[in-house]
């Protein structure tokens, strides 16, 4: 490799970890690992009894350890008769089998506890890593906000008053109409801060496994180029590369998705949504939705948005106190001050209204929306539509229509094989299938604003008129 390849390469690599507050750096020796021997031990067994015969590195890479450290467990399950070695292996390793006695062993460890894969990190590590790497630990100027905004349309005077509050790290409400782009507005929040963080796979504390690593929250950070370099520069692989991660929960929400989930049958846990979400941000959407009521919800959290820290129950029923270091954001389409008390909105220091936009940002939108559905932006068309559609009907607007009409007109040309063009009559037909609901009872359709009923005519006067004979009999009758 020449010099300047060589300079280049640290240069890249410098770049890199200059952006980390914390890198998990590899373990040197069985004690650095932070779990018993014992436990190693029994994620060889069972990832032996699940995989086969697997060769030492092979073995070393299932769960996730230096191979130079695990050569003595190897040698220690071996004189056992635990394993046994059925063949070398390149670079002076051998293939591994595991023996009778291994093979019961294994069986009675994947019965204790089914987790397979990663050694496990302390508790303690994990917390050190999340304050290292706090949210709160960064100050994003205006400069950060505009370029994790600038792909989407954003009022001035919301800019303004977002900035202070993403600034400040303290938690949000965000109430509006729906579809003004609350959600929206909370992921890109999360970019204002650093990209990327670390975090264990797995953790342990009291001989219990928590999974904290989820897909379904978490990006991984897995760069081709940069995994390269990260190969060169050493570190814990018990540990992953993500994005800070934005975990977007909504009426689905119950006061169990805040505790530690226990499978009873596998004897593994799962860690909860805020445990998932440190050092990034929660949002809870459709705040007052949820299936718990926001009261009990709010109990729930009042301590840990004050104390930074949450108090959780491991299934053996020890207390472990964890961090709670997220930008947690409420969402709702309801006034703040009607569904929690001031005791609670003291701690959410910032209220942001997201109101409708204006017309000039209406078209802004539509020339966004415009590049992502491959078609040319028409000024004329979209004014028709406002006049037509939403001046004339007094239509509120919504940040969300511009894309949901577009995609109509998409759609709707897609299947003509036509191509995607901003025209009033598709505007017409748009309109008509997305403000329009269906009446089961009556068979038709229903305009989602109708038009007032016309005013009932007046009614005529009174004028009593002749009793008749049969009334009298009834008045008369000595039986009523």
């Amino acid at each position: 490799m020449s010099a300047d390849n060589q300079g280049s390469r640290e240069d890249l690599l410098a770049a890199i970890l200059s952006e980390e507050s914390y890198r998990p750096s590899e373990p040197t020796s069985l004690d650095d690992i932070g779990v018993p021997v014992s436990m190693i031990e029994s994620l060889i067994l069972k990832l032996m009894l699940t995989a086969g015969n697997l060769t030492g590195r092979k073995i070393a890479d299932g769960i996730c350890l230096p191979f130079l450290l695990l050569e003595d467990v190897y040698q220690a399950l071996r004189s056992r008769q635990v394993i046994t070695h059925i063949g070398s292996a390149p670079f002076n390793d051998y293939t591994y089998a595991l023996t009778d006695v291994g093979r019961e062993r294994a069986r009675s460890a994947m019965a204790s506890c089914s987790y397979c894969g990663p050694a496990p990190v302390p508790l303690s590590d994990y917390v050190l890593s999340t304050e290292a790497q706090t949210i709160r630990a960064e100050s994003p100027r205006r400069k950060q906000l505009l370029e994790a905004f600038q792909e989407i349309s954003i009022d001035p005077e919301l800019f303004e008053s977002l900035g202070p509050a993403i600034n400040s790290g303290a938690g949000l409400f965000l109430y509006g109409e729906p579809g003004n782009g609350k959600s929206t507005l909370a992921k890109r929040i999360t970019q204002c801060f650093g990209q990327r963080i670390w975090i264990p796979r797995t953790l342990v504390e009291d001989s219990q496994i928590i999974k904290l690593y989820d897909p379904a929250y978490h990006q991984a950070d897995d760069g081709q180029e940069q995994q390269t370099i990260l190969k060169t520069a050493a570190y814990d692989r018990r540990w992953i590369k993500i994005r800070r991660p934005t975990v977007v929960v909504g009426g689905e929400l119950t006061l169990d998705s805040l505790e530690i989930a226990h499978n009873v049958q596998g004897n593994v846990s799962e860690a909860p949504i805020q445990m998932k979400s440190n050092c990034g941000c929660l949002l809870i959407d459709d705040f007052g939705r949820q299936r718990v009521d926001p009261a009990s919800l709010l109990n729930r959290w009042i301590v840990p948005l004050e104390a930074r820290i949450d108090f959780l129950t491991l299934p053996t029923g020890k207390k472990i106190q964890v961090p709670f270091e997220q930008l947690i954001i409420f969402s709702t389409n309801l006034e703040p001050s009607d569904l929690v008390d001031d005791a609670f909105l003291r701690r959410i220091p910032y209220k942001i209204e997201i109101t409708d936009p204006s017309y000039d940002e209406v078209h802004q939108l539509f020339k966004i929306y415009a590049k992502q559905f491959r078609c040319d932006y028409d000024a004329d068309a979209v004014e028709y539509l406002l006049e037509t559609h939403y001046r004339q009907t007094q239509r509120a607007i919504r940040r969300c229509h511009p894309r949901d009409l577009l995609s109509q007109i998409r759609d709707y040309c897609a299947y003509n094989e036509l191509p995607t063009e901003m025209r009033p009559e598709y505007f017409d037909r748009a309109v008509r299938g997305y403000f329009t609901m269906i009446s089961c009872k009556q068979g038709k359709s229903i305009s989602a604003r109708p038009a007032p009923a016309p005013p009932a005519p007046a009614a005529a006067p009174f004028v009593p008129g002749p009793i008749s004979d049969s009334l009298v009999e009834y008045a008369n009758d000595p039986r009523r």
